[in-house]
């Protein structure tokens, strides 16, 4: 334990702890060798509520260029339907107030449900951080513990060649 505390004071430069929860859990799944990156896109995913799917496909929808095109189309039926077509009895003649209508009660229910959807992308966005911010961490905590089995590995070999160096040249003198 003593040997985690030195770890953990030398590495992260505070007792073992005064370590925040996301520090505490990395180094356990260090410990335990377990994989921590996971799938952002499924692990986010998987806590949505029905209300957040449907904002999200809504937006997806709603910023779409099939959206725009159909919608700039259906804009241009109306036109010349209510000018042309029925020129003489059109249910929503020039300035197409009901027109102005459904276009006013269609971006005061879009407006909300996208902001939503940003919304989301937002809290998405810092699940990511937080979960490369995890990663990130314990790939730095693996390639420190490399380091070290490096370095006290070459220790070892040094203390090794002293030895044979210090064997050899007791062998030389005592043949002298």
């Amino acid at each position: 334990m003593n040997n985690l505390s030195n770890f953990v004071h030398h590495h992260f430069g505070k007792p073992a702890d005064e370590l925040g929860a996301v520090e505490k859990h990395v180094l356990a799944k260090t410990h335990e060798r377990k994989i921590i990156s996971t799938d952002v896109n499924a692990a986010f995913s998987a806590e949505a509520s029905f209300g957040e799917r449907v904002a999200d496909g809504i937006a997806r929808v709603g910023g779409s260029w099939s959206f725009i095109i159909a919608f700039l189309a259906f804009l241009a039926v109306w036109t010349v339907i209510n000018t042309v077509v029925l020129a003489s009895g059109a249910f929503d003649p020039y300035p197409f107030v009901f027109l102005n209508l459904i276009l006013s009660m269609l971006a005061a229910i879009q407006a909300p449900i996208i902001m939503m959807s940003q919304n989301r992308q937002a809290e998405r966005d810092r699940f990511e951080a937080a979960k490369d911010y995890e990663v990130n961490l314990k790939s730095e905590l693996e390639v420190l513990s490399l380091h070290q089995k490096i370095d006290m590995s070459v220790l070892t070999e040094l203390k090794a060649l002293r030895e044979d160096v210090a064997r050899l040249t007791a062998a030389l003198a005592a043949r002298s």
